[in-house]
């Protein structure tokens, strides 16, 4: 029996460094990918407007800068996307310890924790690293859980920090944003490069064709290009992350109960979007069609694997 727990501990470990490996490769990639896109959009508006080396240099120094937001300030983004506020350690005394005796047991830092006001059963976890972490949970599941339950749920949201889940997840949050807002400014390029050259008809024209072939692409896969980028946040890390957890609380039955009450909550988090819904514990979005337009679209492109399974496999421990 030792040597079996000896053998699980050891196949735990290896797939977490495996993940956090895994995580920080595909991290890299999506902040050079941004980094990337908006010099393309740079480097088209130089073809379309004639502003040479000056044109070119703006948009290297726009993409330095679209780098370091996503890098520094993701997390912010995301927590003011989520009408997130810093939770009180006086009105939510139960929820601090909770999560300082984890983060003990984990060997963790204490991340900032935040509340987010509504019904809904949710919870996620943003940030660069261990040390600049955040944790934010709805009222709902505050209100709703038990002690024990609850606990299972910041041990889960814990696992994606010292995963190192968290650095991928959150920065494909502002890579998603971009997306939409690169699709925009090719549009505006395209207004821009004729005006410049409103005097002569037959030169003018040029831009304006050459930024319509790109920014109208541009925007007609804005919708798309999001959802299919978030599928770089594999559904392999809410079971690993579950499966984690177990093992922190020592009582798999207590996240189970915990899914089981997520799973039969049908209530929507009113602050979720779809370049935050990879970020949640469960999928805080509409998952059929009765709920929601947008239903199915959500269900096509979820990031989280069907919770019945996730219960199966915390059973099976």
């Amino acid at each position: 029996m030792r040597n079996q727990t000896t053998t699980d501990k050891r196949r735990r470990t290896a797939r977490n460094l495996g993940q956090i490996s895994a995580n920080v490769r595909r991290s890299a990639l999506l902040l050079a990918g941004l980094a990337t896109m908006v010099v393309l959009v740079g480097w088209i508006g130089h073809l379309a407007t004639g502003y040479g080396v000056l044109g070119m240099s703006a948009a290297a120094l726009a993409a330095g800068a679209a780098a370091s937001v996503a890098w520094w300030r993701s997390d912010a983004i995301v927590l003011a996307a989520s009408h997130a506020r810093p939770a009180d350690v006086r009105d939510h005394a139960r929820l601090h310890n909770l999560v300082e005796g984890l983060c003990i047991g984990a060997g963790l830092p204490k991340p900032r924790l935040f509340v987010i006001e509504d019904p809904a059963l949710n919870a996620f976890a943003v940030g660069r690293d261990p040390r600049h972490a955040a944790v934010a949970v709805t009222t709902g599941l505050l209100d709703k859980l038990t002690r024990v339950e609850l606990e299972a749920v910041l041990a889960h949201e814990l696992s994606h920090v010292k995963n190192y889940d968290i650095r991928l997840s959150t920065l494909a949050v502002t890579t998603v944003g971009a997306v939409a807002l690169l699709a925009e400014c090719a549009l505006r390029f395209r207004r821009w490069g004729g005006l410049r050259h409103r005097d002569e008809r037959s030169e003018g024209s040029r831009p304006a064709a050459v930024l319509g072939l790109v920014g109208l692409p541009l925007l007609a896969l804005a919708p798309v290009v999001p959802r299919l980028m978030q599928r770089v946040v594999s559904p392999r890390r809410e079971t690993l992350a579950d499966v984690t957890a177990a093992a922190v609380t020592r009582y798999p039955p207590g996240l189970i109960s915990a899914l089981e009450k997520l799973r039969d909550d049908s209530t929507v988090v009113h602050s979720a979007s779809p370049a935050t819904a990879h970020l949640w514990i469960e999928s805080p979005t509409a998952p059929t069609a009765p709920q929601g337009r947008r239903g199915r679209l959500n269900q096509l492109f979820n990031t989280h694997p069907p919770i019945e399974e996730r219960i199966q496999a915390l059973r099976e421990l």
